[in-house]
């Protein structure tokens, strides 16, 4: 894990102190809201429905036991005892007072954590698989370029006031896209060329919000050394040319589709040239330097005979379905991987309590060498975990409420706060995702339905990414009355695409009957060992169409 060095702590520092005048100005009088808007944006804070929010940002999804305990501290002393994953693995509050952030910097910059860029149309938080570095079948760990992207983007010059927010991920694995690569401005996919070498494809262009597109490979390869001075070129031509005139065309995928992917692409290695092998190009030294904080723990020499974990599941049941689904193997013998969900049946998505922080920084203590990890899909990971300590790891966790074994169904959605707080929100989110938890709380139901991704956003902002969901849920307003569009056949993965709405939009009590509706065609019309993505990519949407808008006799 990286630990700041003197310079990251006094940047950090200064910026606290910075915001602390800032907010105290404003709150005097002495600086006008329009001042203010920027200065709270850079600085993580916005002002919802009911109260200001305030977004920390968790580079990569990283996090210490000593940061999950600071942040329970702050639940339980600056807001309503509680915190929330975002899907890009932030960590939000909901309710503190805007007098309480700059202490609640202060704090935070104690453990080596900040608020700084996570708002704001400048680049934010850098986002990766979270299973890194210890998943089988990656390349390389990502990681560590990761860690370059974040200290080349903060407080980068040139790029504090883009046309709009943007936003990066990189992925490693050779078959497997955990972190919705090609939805973002640029996506940064690792590979090797023919010759052996380390490099970059590079996507960009991809994003949700109103207009979602699938990003556009713009370079076959990048070589490792010049990541740093390509994303700069990338930067500079939507920097440019992107629209700042309307906000909803100012995003960059709106500038690839409008000059076209081979012209914008013309325009970066013209940008490039000025660039190419200059003082930003990434030494050995600096590539080495970065690597050094992600190496590999002392991990034991373990035999991995699991003779004796494999009896644990043979006599518990419950313990099984845990195993079967929120364990993931590991790259080294005797070891796994363990999701930890946030989706128990009455708590919304995504939600910890600072009594439930405070466990998961034991559990990370106790069993995984201190570390945790939040996810794009609002959980939470363990990812060196013994397998000889998986069971009792199952029963502290399962006590505490992070042992729902559906991960991966229908039930373990993705789901913005929604109208419950956001001031943008057509409608509310979490009602319905409530309701669909109660109406499908049955494992044997889930396990026989399979993986399906279920993403619910309250606007068409599409925090909760409903885009990309096999059955995406929005909310939209219809004459003053909350009502929700279904689509259906988005995806994320290494094939990602864009759902299609499947008809006009149903009232808050209909939906579990209608979503129960497309699962029984999915059901019917399934060929054995199809998943709903696969059946629906066959059938097409009439089938899902006619049983739901199918008038009742």
């Amino acid at each position: 894990m990286y630990k700041y060095d003197d310079y990251d702590q006094r940047i950090v520092d200064e910026r606290v102190a910075q915001f602390k005048g800032q907010t105290e100005r404003y709150l005097a009088g002495e600086l006008s809201e329009e001042q203010f808007l920027p200065l709270r944006l850079q600085n993580g804070l916005y002002v919802q429905r009911y109260a200001p929010m305030l977004r920390v940002a968790v580079p990569y999804g990283l996090m210490s036991s000593q940061q999950v305990r600071k942040l329970a501290h702050i639940a339980r002393t600056y807001d309503k005892g509680y915190a929330h994953i975002s899907t890009r693995t932030n960590v939000q509050f909901n309710w503190p007072e805007l007098a309480d952030v700059p202490a609640i910097l202060a704090e935070l910059a104690e453990v080596q954590m900040h608020a700084i860029q996570t708002s704001g149309n400048c680049i934010r938080n850098t986002t990766t698989d979270q299973f890194a570095g210890v998943v089988p079948d990656e390349l390389v760990d990502p990681r560590p370029y990761c860690e370059i992207i974040r200290q080349w983007s903060t407080f980068h010059p040139e790029f504090a006031f883009l046309p709009r927010k943007f936003k990066i991920a990189v992925n490693s694995h050779t078959k497997e896209d955990r972190v919705a690569t090609l939805l973002h401005d640029i996506g940064l996919k690792i590979v090797h060329n023919q010759e052996g070498e380390l490099g970059f494809q590079v996507y960009v262009g991809g994003g949700l919000g109103r207009t979602p597109i699938v990003a556009s490979l713009v370079k076959e390869f990048l070589a490792e050394k010049d990541l740093l001075t390509y994303l700069d070129a990338v930067l500079r031509v939507y920097n440019l040319n992107g629209r700042r005139d309307n906000k909803y065309k100012a995003r960059i995928k709106i500038l690839v589709k409008a000059l076209g992917v081979e012209a914008f692409a013309n325009l970066v290695d013209e940008e490039w040239q000025h660039l190419k092998d200059g003082p930003g190009t990434l030494t050995s030294e600096e590539l080495e330097r970065i690597k050094s904080h992600f190496t590999a723990p002392a991990y034991e020499n373990l035999s991995g005979d699991d003779s004796a974990l494999q009896a644990q599941m043979a006599d518990n049941k419950a313990f099984s379905n845990w195993y079967q689904r929120n364990i993931n193997q590991h790259k080294v013998s005797g070891y796994a991987i363990v999701t930890l969900t946030l989706k128990k049946i009455g708590t919304p998505p995504g939600d910890l309590t600072d009594k439930q922080l405070d466990i998961v920084a034991d559990l990370a203590d106790r069993y995984s060498l201190g570390e945790v990890r939040s996810t794009h899909e609002q959980n939470l990971v363990l990812a060196d975990v013994k397998k000889s300590e998986l069971f009792d790891l199952w029963q502290e966790a399962k006590a505490a409420g992070f042992a729902t074994p559906n991960l991966g169904m229908i039930t373990d959605m993705i789901c913005c706060p929604g109208g419950d707080f956001c001031a943008l929100a057509n409608a509310k989110s979490l009602p319905v995702a409530e309701a669909l938890q109660e109406k499908f709380d049955n494992l044997d139901y889930l396990y026989d339905l399979g993986e399906i991704d279920l993403n619910i956003s309250g606007c068409m902002n599409a925090c909760g990414h409903h885009h990309i969901g096999h059955i995406g849920i929005l909310g939209v307003d219809k004459k003053g009355a909350e009502f929700y569009q279904i689509s259906l056949g988005g995806q994320s993965g290494p094939e990602a695409s864009i759902g299609k709405i499947l008809g006009p939009s149903f009232a808050r009590d209909e939906m579990p009957n209608i979503i129960g509706k497309i699962l029984a065609v999915f059901v019917e019309l399934r060929i054995e060992g199809e998943r709903f993505i696969d059946t629906y990519g066959r059938i097409g949407q009439s089938p899902f169409k006619e049983r739901v808008y199918a008038k009742a006799n």
